[in-house]
């Protein structure tokens, strides 16, 4: 494996050993040599079915990550329309078509969090429980709970309780602020500045929290998140700054 691939991925995990907030988890498989596969976790979401359990994701990383996403499926079996109840496979842009390099372990997996909030059956990849989303909710929600008790180690509600009887105007609020979390974890992430500005520096291959890092060191005006064309002359302190880092 590269020496970059190494550091960045050493990094996105010792990232997520810090962060005591998010409570998502991931470690090398067995002795902890091996970089390029992980066993990621994560709690099911509250106000769902999945409420209360432990859901273990298989993380393959590619030879050319971070410019391809890591290859995830879920290792604990999952009552979702956008996962296979038979394999783990997942249906998420995030993981596709929507990835970028300057996402990270810990951003799909809380991806992957939030997909469980926030089901697409209209976008699915397992039909059978799709059909049951979209012909009877409640008897989806009453077998993703049994899923979660039975897989995942969630404990088990009395009829009524928890998330049986959510009304759509819950689901639509939960997806809304789902979408305005992410939003608002991307803007910080690129400390404000325009994304297309701080990735042609990603893309040359450097870390994003070093651009970012670059950028504030330079003192580059964020212009309220909008892009416009920077002066040779920043360019080139910017790319200095980067190569001179450690």
């Amino acid at each position: 494996m590269s020496s970059s691939r190494t550091r960045r991925i050493a990094k996105e995990v010792a990232d997520i050993h810090s962060d005591n907030l998010s409570n998502i988890k991931a470690d090398p498989v067995g002795n902890g040599d091996d970089l390029t596969h992980l066993k990621g976790s994560f709690k099911g979401p509250p106000g769902t079915p999945y409420e209360g359990g432990t859901y273990t994701i298989d993380v393959k990383i590619p030879n050319d990550y971070p410019f391809r996403p890591p290859v995830m499926k879920f290792d604990t079996k999952v009552w979702h329309p956008n996962v296979s109840s038979q394999t783990g496979a997942i249906c998420l842009d995030t993981l596709s078509t929507a990835w970028s390099p300057v996402l990270t372990v810990k951003s799909a997996l809380l991806s992957l969090q939030s997909l469980l909030s926030t089901p697409e059956p209209k976008d699915p990849q397992d039909a059978e429980v799709a059909g049951m989303l979209t012909r009877n909710p409640k008897e989806f929600e009453r077998v993703a709970h049994e899923w979660a008790v039975k897989y995942a180690g969630a404990p088990k509600k009395e009829t009524g309780e928890g998330s049986g009887g959510s009304k759509p105007e819950t689901a639509k609020q939960k997806q809304k602020r789902s979408k305005e979390e992410e939003a608002a974890e991307r803007a910080a992430m690129y400390g404000g500045y325009n994304e297309q500005m701080i990735n042609r520096f990603v893309w040359m291959g450097f870390d994003l929290d070093r651009v970012v890092s670059a950028f504030d060191y330079v003192g580059i005006d964020p212009n309220d998140g909008e892009d416009y064309e920077l002066e040779e002359a920043y360019i080139g302190d910017i790319t200095a700054r980067l190569l001179g880092e450690p």
